[in-house]
């Protein structure tokens, strides 16, 4: 194989090389390997890109081994790139091994000059072509490799349109066309300070350099973080010969899936475009026709793209996003991936190929994510009879989104930072409008298809969007849009729904998912395709997975919610939640007591209340293990602000008035006042200093079990002691926790062990195991003192710097750190056990329902993770998806 280092023609490589050759670079190399009709080209690696990232510039080995695959492309093509007589023409374009939207923008017809344009016309016999062509490498190569704003050519080629009084550039004759180059090569040269390149060989090594540079682009460095994509990946580059769709009406350029994206049905999808070339149909700049009406325009080309779609399918086993071009009647393959889907379209085409025996459960499992599983179950509209849309266009992405209309990236994701809901409505979106996407709740373009850029973008990052609502007039730059007479302003409300592509005025009212009715027992998973899909896989999930998934509930009603949703026991119970409200003057008088029988009487009329509180959530689960945990917050934190109540004493005694109790509150507010309660007088602590605390509340959960155990229930309470640093402080509580049990029931059995949120406890866990039967990780304060930040100071704070910087890849707090709190969490499992080999171990952070999060719990041996009633599902998935060895993203 005469492949070497940096470069490799298409006939090289393979769709497993992807990591080195890009997406899609592999995937081309796979067509051509399938002797589907594929240009030929090569492709520049992503060592190559690593290389230029790291030193900033180019191995000097490239331009020669550059050189010579692109000698071996004009032997294939019988052309020389940038010949004056018959020009070779080639296509620029990135690709990663991920899908990265963020990323520079193909450049076509690299090659062309003022020498070769004549050439190139004379060679086709189609001197518009040829011009037409040269006035979009000009165009493209000047927003894409050296920042002309895209605004400057498309207000030259508004005026163009204008004055030849077209509607599409298609209406622009020769002449209109050379006027255009000359207007193009003007905005260059003021823009980008320098002429418009000539030789061809430069055009290619500044669009190369180009295509590395935006790996780290402001929107692709999001988009990254956003997706969790590694930052040192790299991105490949590909260099293809070009096959031309703008020739005339018997040429074009599509987009088709061999599966509806959106919702996973088997048929003809995707759109197609005459007289068009490379990003005009994911550009939406003119409206598309249905990829089926290909077989009225040229039968012959649509019968072999229905031959080649069934061929890729059945290659790659799942659903294939292509991208062709028919020149004069002769189709071109120029893309395929895996392709981006909605997550119903997700768990729908998952089980058709399960049915058709193309992949077995593991493999369908492994096709979904919990994610997905989580966006089947955010709310829908509620639409009755009197409600209608004012416009219907593509639904393109599932969903119900309400938020103020947004016409600017910018505005959408200032608004979003600031915690509005917003749609973003424009013409069509681009690149550079990612950041809006993202802080959006969804997308509403008037132009544009399925195939659409704001359409493949949305459906990829789970945003509603509705694309082509054509009634909708968009005036961006006066930010608002009209529709049948009405104007909607930014800032007005807007909902759109993404399944149907219908759009409201004002906000519509949302009712729980079909999928959330299957987890209320309400609908049959029968009844449904969606619903019979995502059953059988949760069952698989629940079959294969060595992770059990408990809820953290505080109350009897959300208990027996996250029941429904396959909860297998309450993995933490805050019984501070339950002091608030009405019951907080108890709490009052608990740190108000003069003495031990005032204190005492206080305790006592807490008892009932919280026995009354363990009593629900034990029968609720019942059979079931239930996780209490003791007080954990510092005291003060149950009473009146010390600011609010030291301007109330102080104004009472300007006034000469006896400030009475809020006197008296002061003075233990002011006592109990703490600079860092997070790193004070709390948790155990707490329990040892105020006597009686943790009694009574061990005393409330033996009773609620016996209450429980007498009605027919099956109690199963475990006490769980919080901020442990030291095995001395566990068994002090351990010892008054069993006598309270033996002497309210002898035979109620309670397991009692710790929360594991300091790094001591966390590196002495071997000891903390001889008195604790359990521990459950706290991995938000694990985080926090782990790290020696406060989450409620520094997410506002410096998190957005340190993740721009990419010092963090993704919050902390949202997913676990592997390598810092990770390693604590390894240590006290491997430790604990091995003092306690049956020692139970688990995590009741929200991290507990974080996917990443899950499938390190379960590599770190875990027994069970806990988290809110609404992400029971998606733990579960995820942990059955980590038992068959299931990726934690879907790229």
């Amino acid at each position: 194989m005469a492949a070497s280092v940096f470069v490799y023609d298409f006939a090289d490589g393979n769709r497993d090389m992807k990591d080195l050759l890009g997406g899609k670079g592999a995937n081309l190399a796979e067509m051509s390997n399938l002797g589907l009709p594929v240009p030929p080209g090569f492709t520049i690696t992503t060592e190559a890109c690593r290389h230029y990232l790291t030193t900033g510039d180019v191995p000097p080995e490239l331009a020669e081994e550059v050189g010579e695959h692109l000698k071996t492309l004009e032997e294939t093509m019988g052309k020389r790139l940038g010949d004056p007589a018959d020009p070779l023409l080639v296509s620029v374009r990135s690709g990663a091994a991920f899908s990265m939207p963020g990323m520079m923008e193909t450049v076509l017809n690299v090659g062309l000059s003022d020498a070769s344009v004549t050439g190139l016309a004379e060679r086709t016999g189609n001197e518009r072509f040829a011009w037409d062509s040269y006035r979009r490498l000009i165009q493209m190569f000047g927003r894409t490799v050296c920042d002309v704003p895209a605004e400057a050519f498309e207000n030259a080629l508004d005026e163009a349109r204008t004055s030849n009084k077209v509607e599409h550039d298609t209406g622009l004759d020769t002449t209109a066309m050379k006027e255009l180059v000359t207007a193009f090569k003007e905005i260059f040269a003021a823009h980008a300070g320098r002429d418009f390149p000539q030789d061809p060989r430069e055009q290619l090594e500044l669009a190369t350099r180009a295509v590395f540079d935006s790996w780290n682009a402001d929107r692709a460095v999001l988009y990254r973080r956003q997706e969790r994509i590694p930052a040192d990946a790299g991105t490949a580059v590909n260099v293809v010969a070009m096959v031309f769709g703008n020739m005339g009406d018997d040429s074009g350029t599509g987009v088709a899936f061999t599966r509806d994206p959106g919702t996973g049905a088997q048929g003809v999808y995707g759109d197609y475009l005459q007289n068009a070339q490379g990003e005009d149909v994911v550009a939406g700049i003119r409206n598309t026709v249905p990829l089926g009406d290909l077989e009225r325009i040229d039968k012959a080309v649509f019968d072999e793209l229905l031959r080649t779609m069934s061929t890729l399918e059945d290659h790659y086993r799942d659903l294939c996003d292509i991208e062709f071009t028919v020149e004069r009647g002769k189709l071109w393959m120029l893309q395929t991936r895996v392709g981006k889907r909605t997550a119903a379209a997700a768990f729908t085409i998952a089980t058709q190929l399960l049915d058709e025996g193309v992949i077995d459960l593991d493999e369908a499992l492994r096709r979904v994510t919990g994610a997905q599983l989580g966006q089947l179950m955010f709310p829908t509209f509620v639409v009755d009879g009197d409600l209608k849309p004012v416009a219907r266009g593509v639904a393109a992405s599932p969903g119900a989104a309400v938020g103020k209309a947004v016409f600017d990236s910018g505005r959408a994701a200032e608004l979003g930072a600031a915690g509005e809901n917003v749609i973003l409505v424009r013409r069509e979106t681009n690149p550079d409008d990612l950041p809006g996407m993202i802080a959006a709740q969804g997308v509403l373009t008037s132009r544009g298809g399925k195939t659409s850029h704001a359409a493949v973008v949305a459906r990829g990052m789970g945003k509603t969007c509705v694309c082509g609502a054509d009634k909708l007039d968009v005036d961006v730059h006066s930010r608002q849009f009209t529709v049948d007479g009405q104007t909607v302003n930014e800032g007005d409300v807007v909902s759109i729904d993404g399944s149907t592509g219908d759009v409201y005025l004002g906000e519509v009212p949302v009712e729980p998912s079909l999928v959330v009715r299957y987890f209320e027992g309400d609908v049959e998973p029968d009844s449904d395709p969606l619903l019979h899909a995502v059953h059988a896989l949760l069952t698989h999930a629940d079959r294969k997975r060595a992770l059990n998934v408990r809820t953290n509930a505080d109350t009897g009603a959300d208990a027996a919610r996250a029941r429904r949703f396959g909860a297998e026991g309450i993995g933490l119970c805050r019984t501070e939640h339950m002091f608030l409200g009405e019951r907080r003057p108890l709490i009052e008088r608990l740190i108000l007591a003069a003495d031990d029988e005032e204190r005492q009487k206080a305790l006592d009329e807490l008892r009932p209340l919280q026995r009354k509180d363990f009593t629900s959530l034990l029968r609720e689960m019942s059979g079931l293990p239930v996780t209490i945990r003791l007080i954990d917050p510092p005291l003060h934190e149950f009473l009146p602000s010390l600011v609010d109540l030291s301007v109330k004493v102080a104004v009472a005694k300007e006034r000469g008035e006896d400030p009475g109790r809020d006197g008296k509150l002061l003075v233990a507010v002011r006592r109990m006042h703490e600079e860092n309660p997070m790193l004070g007088l709390r948790g155990v602590r707490l329990g040892l200093v105020v006597p009686g605390l943790f009694d009574m509340q061990v005393r409330a959960v033996a009773e609620a079990a016996k209450e429980v155990r007498a009605a027919g229930g099956d109690p199963r309470p475990e006490i769980m002691v919080p901020l442990v640093g030291a095995v001395q402080e566990l068994e002090t509580v351990k010892a008054a926790a069993e006598r309270v049990i033996a002497d309210v029931d002898p035979g109620v059995d309670v397991l009692i062990g710790t929360m594991i949120e300091l790094p001591r406890a966390a590196l002495t866990a071997g000891q903390i195991a001889t008195a604790a039967e359990f521990f459950s990780f706290g991995t938000n304060d694990l985080t926090q003192l782990g790290w020696g930040f406060s989450r409620d100071d520094v997410e506002s704070s410096f998190f957005a710097r340190y993740l721009e910087l990419g010092i963090f890849g993704v919050s902390p707090f949202e997913s676990i750190d592997t390598e810092g709190v990770g390693r604590l969490i390894r240590i006290a499992v491997a430790e604990g056990r091995e003092t306690r080999p049956d020692l139970k171990v688990g995590v009741c952070g929200e991290h507990g329902g974080d996917p990443e999060s899950v499938h390190f719990f379960a590599d770190a041996g875990l027994d069970y993770v806990s988290c809110s009633p609404f992400r029971v599902p998606v733990a579960r998935i995820e942990a059955g998806r980590a038992a068959v060895g299931g990726s934690t993203t879907t790229h």
